[in-house]
């Protein structure tokens, strides 16, 4: 397949050479497809000034210049400004996919300064190789995509962790463990909405109709739930991630918070489903430890041990799918949509 920056597609090879010419000449705006994970994909149009802007404020939040590791989808904001990032660098970064494991791959980073940026399943799979070593070699270790669980950020110590936040209508990441980029601004709306301004924003959807309703007066509303606390943004969930279910509201990032610190549990997410009866009910979608967690991960039990923790009976999964694995986006995150159609 050829390769594009119109959507963004292609061998990350040949992407490459097309967006190093991007980069040093300019041109007409890249295009990224939004995974759609939560509803219809989007076309992303992303200008030559917005992602430059995006990739230089990161190399001075990051200390400069350096050799860069390519595993995510180029197809991805996030691959991509790996990709614009190495441009800048005047480094060709190091493509994961030529490399017999991922750890390897780290080791191959060149230049005086060496960065990766990952998803948390990527860096979970690091860890479990016993690769914290090579964390401990690099610069900086972005991660971002989802959230970072505690207990990986335990496993890091020693590794100078960057916790980004951003979207694709961002260029990525813009702040930084929760520290705006220079230029980027934060704003919590009476709603407590996340909206963000700056010069790596977005020139709209391809559907101008889709831009309207989320780019006012220079503000991109992202439909993230937050607050500010000491100066830092703190994401505390979704405002699509509330739902009605038999008259109550239910936070879900708080119900699958609750499910991930059960005991045999090894991932977990919460998610509401139409239901006839109850408008919505709430799905616990659970990778159990082991076979052995299985009777405590069964309905009842699971009940129970929600309201144990601290959450309200009413929050409590009416219904437990037991999954191998969570399916996932090729840019890491959950695919929402996958399990979203009739529990099994």
């Amino acid at each position: 397949m050829s390769a594009s920056l119109r959507p963004v597609s292609g061998d990350p090879r040949a992407v490459f050479a097309l967006v190093r010419e991007w980069v040093r000449d300019g041109g007409e705006p890249v295009v990224i497809r939004t995974s759609g994970s939560t509803g219809e994909p989007k076309d992303v149009i992303l200008s030559h000034t917005a992602m430059l802007a995006s990739a230089r404020a990161t190399l001075d939040r990051l200390g400069g210049p350096g050799g860069w590791l390519q595993a995510m989808p180029v197809t991805g904001v996030g691959g991509l400004q790996v990709l614009v990032r190495s441009a800048l660098a005047g480094l060709e970064p190091v493509y994961a996919a030529d490399h017999p494991t991922l750890a390897d791959a780290v080791r191959a980073i060149p230049g005086d300064r060496r960065y990766a940026s990952l998803v948390p399943t990527q860096v979970h799979r690091l860890l479990e190789s016993g690769s914290i070593d090579l964390f401990r070699s690099l610069d900086a270790l972005l991660i971002g995509g989802a959230a970072v669980p505690p207990d990986m950020l335990d496993a890091l110590e020693g590794v100078t962790v960057v916790r980004t936040y951003g979207m694709s209508e961002t260029c990525g990441g813009c702040v930084y463990d929760g520290v705006p980029l220079d230029g980027v601004e934060v704003r919590i709306d009476e709603s407590g909405q996340v909206l963000l301004s700056g010069p790596v924003l977005f020139d709209g959807y391809a559907d101008p109709v889709a831009t309207a309703a989320v780019l006012r007066d220079g503000w991109f509303a992202t439909a993230d739930l937050g607050e500010m606390v000491d100066g830092r943004l703190r994401i505390t969930g979704r405002s699509d991630d509330v739902v009605i279910s038999g008259g109550v509201n239910i936070p879900l990032p708080a119900v699958t918070q609750a499910l991930r610190g059960l005991e045999g549990v090894r991932d977990a997410i919460a998610l509401g489903v139409p239901d006839e009866e109850w408008g919505s009910r709430v799905v616990a979608y659970v990778v159990p430890a082991d076979a052995v967690c299985l009777d405590g991960l069964r309905l009842d039990a699971l009940r129970d041990a929600v309201e144990e923790r601290g959450l309200p009976r009413t929050w409590a999964p009416r219904e437990v799918v037991l999954l191998d694995a969570l399916p996932l986006l090729p840019g890491g995150k959950i695919d929402r949509r996958a399990l979203q159609g009739p529990a099994a």
